[in-house]
């Protein structure tokens, strides 16, 4: 999936615009289309991107491996794009 977004992300103005984010996004995709979301994925317990943890995997995957449920799933997908 390529997501597109209206400025750079390096320079802070990071607008996502591409469709919306969903379970299947790859993480490595949501994190550098989205980067706001590390400090989102990061607080729930999803990744710790700065531990240096692999961040392989769709959102859905990641969330199952830390027993995270379908409905926690899907809260995080409803919240990843209200903030997108």
């Amino acid at each position: 999936m390529t997501l597109r977004h209206r400025h750079c992300h390096f320079c802070g103005g990071g607008v996502y615009s591409g469709m919306p984010i969903t379970k299947d996004i790859a993480i490595e995709d949501l994190v550098e289309e989205f980067p706001q979301a590390i400090k989102y994925l990061m607080k729930q317990g999803i990744v710790c991107i700065i531990c240096g943890e692999p961040i392989w995997g769709t959102l859905e995957e990641a969330a199952k491996k830390k027993g995270f449920t379908d409905e926690d799933i899907a809260k995080f997908v409803e919240d990843l794009n209200k903030l997108a």
